[in-house]
């Protein structure tokens, strides 16, 4: 079963890239504050490159405006997470979160077996809306589609 509105996000490990690789719990990134975490089948995979981290991009500003951090994250290494990044100008702030043995993703109950693809177990197509580490929001898109977890869309479906 996957996450639901109303329960706390998993505590688990990712890692990111600043000043050399950096582990970081997700206790630490959502107490205290409102963030939404989308994820990505893949980093450097057509519709992630093309639509879902772009939109993010574009739209960074509106949700910080509104108080809201944004973290991006994937079944990926960090340092691939990083020049993925960096290939799409990724405004600081906007993190880039490795989940590279799907501990987040198997928490959440989003994992999903795209071996078919090559990809081994990566993370469904989701965005969460998280306030003091409480997902208040889940838009979890189906296998192979991307409707739900756009920045468009949890803009527009955001708690006012």
């Amino acid at each position: 079963m996957s996450i639901q509105a109303g329960e706390p996000i998993p505590e688990v490990t990712l890692k990111r890239i600043r000043d050399g690789v950096e582990t970081i719990d997700t206790k630490a990134l959502f107490d205290g504050r409102k963030a939404v975490l989308f994820a990505v089948p893949g980093a450097f995979t057509p519709t992630c490159s093309a639509r879902h981290l772009p939109g993010f991009i574009e739209h960074f500003a509106e949700f910080r405006q509104r108080g809201i951090e944004v973290y991006c994250v994937a079944v990926n290494d960090p340092f691939v997470m990083k020049a993925w990044g960096e290939s799409q100008h990724v405004p600081d702030g906007l993190l880039m979160l490795s989940d590279g043995n799907g501990e987040l993703a198997r928490a959440l109950g989003l994992e999903i077996d795209a071996s078919a693809s090559g990809m081994g177990m990566r993370s469904r197509r989701f965005a969460l809306y998280v306030d003091n580490g409480t997902v208040r929001e889940a838009w979890i898109d189906a296998p192979g589609k991307f409707e739900v977890s756009s920045a468009e869309h949890v803009l527009q479906h955001l708690p006012h």
